[in-house]
């Protein structure tokens, strides 16, 4: 049986002394789809960074692996580089750098090479915004500057397209967004993944509407820093339904 894409194994973390992850343990397969619901507060975001390598963040016990590779000592950009992906909840904005030297620079760290052409960029980045519904003057806006929030998810999955991740992160990419904007989102994430099916994902979110989009393989509920259950689908429509109340109950 070959390694899982990405595991993590009773994975401890803590932010400044205080304990946030209690023990996660999580398998991601290639090509699967896995979404992380729960509460505000029980560890949803820090798990995604805790993945990332972000340095706010302590691992005090278990491991994370990447095929099998222990990664729980890799920088960010190591992870980055190895094909970890992060869609950031809230994207910062990067004041003369545009859309498209951004991409290229980040093309060429994660494809590991030392020389990428403006045109090859221009050429698939122009194919993307294409297909995701962009305007051309978009590539050349400075990044996430006076980008709407919908502007800016798309943006993250116009990166996510460009990088060909093995593995993205997306924590509550549908997060501030109307109807609209999600349902646009959501298409652009399925296709970049019918662009790379065997890329997985950990999508972070509190609700059903970009899972209905999405259709997760497995969906696991987090509280309290534990993942509590996990079920299908279907587990997200009953959360939907009742919320979290009777598992905040028996894992409080």
């Amino acid at each position: 049986m070959s390694e899982p894409l990405l595991e993590l194994r009773d994975v401890y973390a803590d932010a400044d002394g205080v304990p946030i992850l209690r023990g996660v343990s999580l398998s991601v397969n290639d090509g699967e789809v896995h979404a992380l619901m729960g509460p505000n507060g029980a560890g949803k975001s820090t798990l995604a960074s805790v993945i990332m390598g972000h340095p706010g963040y302590h691992v005090s016990a278990g491991r994370i692996t990447l095929r099998g590779e222990d990664i729980s000592s890799w920088t960010p950009d190591h992870r980055a580089r190895a094909g970890i992906f992060l869609a950031f909840q809230y994207p910062e904005a990067i004041s003369g750098v545009s859309v498209v030297q951004f991409l290229r620079q980040a093309i060429a760290a994660r494809r590991a090479l030392s020389e990428l052409s403006v045109l090859e960029v221009r050429l698939e980045l122009a194919e993307w915004m294409d297909r995701l519904g962009m305007e051309p003057a978009f590539a050349e806006r400075h990044l996430n500057e006076g980008f709407s929030g919908g502007e800016r998810k798309r943006n993250e999955v116009l990166q996510m397209a460009l990088l060909r991740p093995d593995i993205a992160l997306l924590d509550e990419t549908d997060s501030g967004l109307d109807i609209d904007a999600l349902r646009v989102v959501a298409r652009g994430v399925r296709s970049v993944r019918d662009a790379n099916p065997t890329m997985g994902a950990l999508v972070v979110t509190h609700y059903v509407t970009l899972l209905n989009e999405l259709h997760p393989d497995h969906v696991h509920i987090l509280v309290n820093g534990r993942i509590v259950e996990s079920g299908g689908e279907e587990l997200a429509t009953t959360i939907d339904r009742e919320g979290y109340d009777s598992w905040r109950e028996v894992h409080a």
